[in-house]
C-alpha cells in the first residue's frame, strides 16, 4: 500500500470509528429521522457548492443516475437509519463491534455479485466461520432481551456497507468523488426531510447533542466520504472495508471513556473473534507457484533420492 493510501486508511479508522458514539449521544433527544436528515444536511450543504463549481455536475447525475442511487441508497439512505434505530437500544460498542463484520460480508458479495472468483481456500472459509463466531458471541445475550430487532438492522446496515463500494468501485469509478457524495447526500436530505418536520423535537436539544450532530455532517460525512471514495480507488473496494479492523477498537474506547460503557470479557472475545475472522477471510490466497520443469539435472537429483520418477 502506498504511503497515501496509508494515510487514507489511517484516517477513515478513526473518522468511522466515533460516529457510534456521536449517534448514540444524539438519538437520545431526537428521532433517528432528524439524525440522518441533520447529518446529510449538514454533509450537502458543505459538499455540493464544491461539486457544482467542479462543473459537469447535470452530466454526470444524467449519465449515472442509476449506479448513483443504487449508491444512495445502499450506502446512505438505508444503512443510517437501521444503525442510528438499532443504537436506541444497543451500546455504541456493541454496534461498533458487529459492523465489524463488515469485510466477512464484503468477500461473500464480492464473489457472490462483483465477479470475485478468487478461490476462497481453508483460510478464507475458515475466517468466515471464524468471524461468524464472533458476532455470534456478541449477539446471543441480546436475543433474550428484546433486542432482535436492533440486532437485525445492524445486519441491515453490515450488508448494506458491504455491498456499496462494489457499485462505486464499478459503476463509479469514473465520476469525480464530489459528484458522486454531493448529489446522494442531497437526494437523502429530500427523502427524510418530511420524517424529520415530523419527528422534530419540541424543544432545543443539548449542546452535546447538537454538538453531535454537527460533527456527524462535518467529519464523519462530509469529510470521511471524500477519503473514503479516494481509499476505494487507492486500494480497491474489498480492502478498503478493512478499516472496520480499527473502527470497533475506536468505538468501544470511545463508548467506554465517554458513555461509561463497560469492557466485558464478552465484548473482548467476540473482537478477538471477528478481527481474526475478518483479517483470514480477506487476506488474499499466496499465488501458486509455476511448476518447475524437469531437467536432466533434476531427474539425477530424483534418483539419488530414491525417488520414483514420472515417465
Amino acid at each position: 500500500m502506498t504511503a497515501r493510501g496509508w494515510f487514507l486508511f489511517s484516517l477513515m479508522g478513526v473518522i468511522w470509528g466515533i460516529p457510534y458514539l456521536m449517534i448514540k449521544v444524539a438519538v437520545d433527544e431526537v428521532s433517528p429521522s432528524t439524525v440522518v436528515f441533520a447529518r446529510c444536511a449538514v454533509g450537502a450543504l458543505l459538499l455540493l457548492p464544491l461539486a457544482i463549481r467542479q462543473g459537469g455536475l447535470p452530466a454526470t447525475v444524467r449519465t449515472h443516475w442509476r449506479p448513483m442511487l443504487a449508491f444512495a441508497c445502499i450506502e446512505i439512505m438505508g444503512p443510517w437509519f437501521t444503525l442510528t434505530d438499532a443504537e436506541r437500544h444497543l451500546s455504541s460498542s456493541t454496534a461498533g463491534l458487529l459492523i465489524a463484520g463488515v469485510p466477512i460480508v464484503g468477500v461473500v458479495a464480492a464473489r457472490c455479485f462483483g465477479g470475485d472468483r478468487e478461490h476462497l481456500g481453508v483460510r478464507r472459509i475458515a475466517g468466515l466461520l471464524i468471524g461468524l463466531a464472533g458476532v455470534a458471541v456478541l449477539t446471543v445475550p441480546h436475543l433474550t432481551g428484546g433486542d432482535a430487532r436492533s440486532l437485525g438492522e445492524v445486519l441491515l446496515t453490515v450488508i448494506g456497507y458491504a455491498t456499496a463500494p462494489l457499485i462505486a468501485a464499478r459503476r463509479l469509478k469514473d465520476v469525480p468523488t464530489l459528484q458522486l457524495i454531493a448529489p446522494c447526500l442531497t437526494l437523502a436530505t429530500l427523502v427524510y426531510a418530511p420524517a424529520a418536520a415530523a419527528t422534530w423535537p419540541s424543544s432545543l436539544p443539548s449542546t452535546n447533542a447538537l454538538l453531535s450532530l454537527l460533527a456527524l455532517g462535518v467529519l464523519c460525512t462530509a469529510v470521511a466520504f471524500v477519503a473514503f471514495l479516494e481509499l476505494i480507488r487507492e486500494i480497491g473496494p474489498t480492502r478498503s472495508t478493512v478499516i472496520t479492523y480499527v473502527n470497533p477498537a475506536v468505538a468501544v474506547a470511545a463508548g467506554a471513556l465517554f458513555l461509561g460503557e463497560s469492557l466485558t470479557a464478552t465484548i473482548a472475545v467476540s473482537f478477538a473473534l471477528i478481527l481474526t475472522g475478518s483479517v483470514l477471510a480477506t487476506t488474499a490466497s499466496a499465488p501458486k507457484r509455476p511448476a518447475r520443469p524437469l531437467t536432466w539435472s533434476t531427474r539425477q537429483t530424483s534418483r539419488a533420492d530414491g525417488r520414483v520418477e514420472s515417465p
